[in-house]
C-alpha cells in the first residue's frame, strides 16, 4: 500500500468515526436535563471507582458513597457554562458507547462489567497516551471525580487535609 493511500484511508476513517460520534452523541448525549444521564451515570461511576478507589469504604457504604459522588457530579456539572456542560454531554455520551468507549479508552468490557483494575488501566494508558483527545478525555474523567469528591468537607480526612484554618 502506498503512503498517500494509507494517509487518505487515515483521514477517512477518522472522519468517519468524528461524523457518527457526533451522531450518537446527539441521539444519545450523555447529560439529560442538566443531570447525567443512565450512560453517562455509569461512565463517571466506573471512573469514581477507578480514581477514587483508595479514598472510597468497601463494603455496602461504597455503594452509598459512590450515589453520594454521582449526585455531587451533577451539582457540580451544574455550575458548568452551558457551553461546556455541552461538550461533557457529548463526550460522555460518545463514552456511554461500545465504540466510543473502546476507541477512547480501549476498554472492551461494558462500564458497569469492567472490574476497578480494568478501568484503572485503561485510564493509564490514556494519561499515558499520545493522543491528545484520549489525554483530555482522561483529565476530564480524573479531574471532574476528583473536584467533586473533595467538595465534600467530610471527605478532606481521606487525603490527610485536617480542614481548613482559622486566620487569626
Amino acid at each position: 500500500m502506498q503512503r498517500r493511500r494509507l494517509l487518505k484511508l487515515g483521514i477517512g476513517a477518522a472522519v468517519i468515526i468524528g461524523v457518527a460520534g457526533a451522531g450518537i452523541a446527539l441521539i444519545k448525549p450523555g447529560l439529560v436535563d442538566g443531570k447525567l444521564g443512565p450512560g453517562a451515570r455509569e461512565v463517571m461511576r466506573a471512573a469514581a471507582q477507578a480514581v477514587l478507589s483508595d479514598l472510597l469504604p468497601s463494603g455496602a457504604a461504597r455503594d452509598a458513597a459512590l450515589q453520594a459522588q454521582l449526585a455531587r457530579l451533577d451539582a457540580t456539572i451544574a455550575g458548568f457554562p452551558a457551553a461546556t456542560r455541552k461538550e461533557l454531554s457529548d463526550a460522555l455520551g460518545l463514552l456511554g458507547t461500545a465504540a466510543g468507549r473502546y476507541a477512547l479508552v480501549g476498554l472492551s468490557i461494558a462500564w458497569a462489567q469492567a472490574s476497578t483494575q480494568d478501568v484503572q488501566q485503561a485510564l493509564d494508558a490514556m494519561r499515558l497516551s499520545s493522543s491528545n483527545t484520549r489525554q483530555q478525555v482522561y483529565h476530564a474523567l480524573r479531574d471532574l471525580n476528583v473536584i467533586a469528591f473533595f467538595t465534600e468537607p467530610a471527605n478532606w480526612q481521606a487525603a490527610g487535609y485536617p480542614g481548613q484554618r482559622e486566620i487569626p
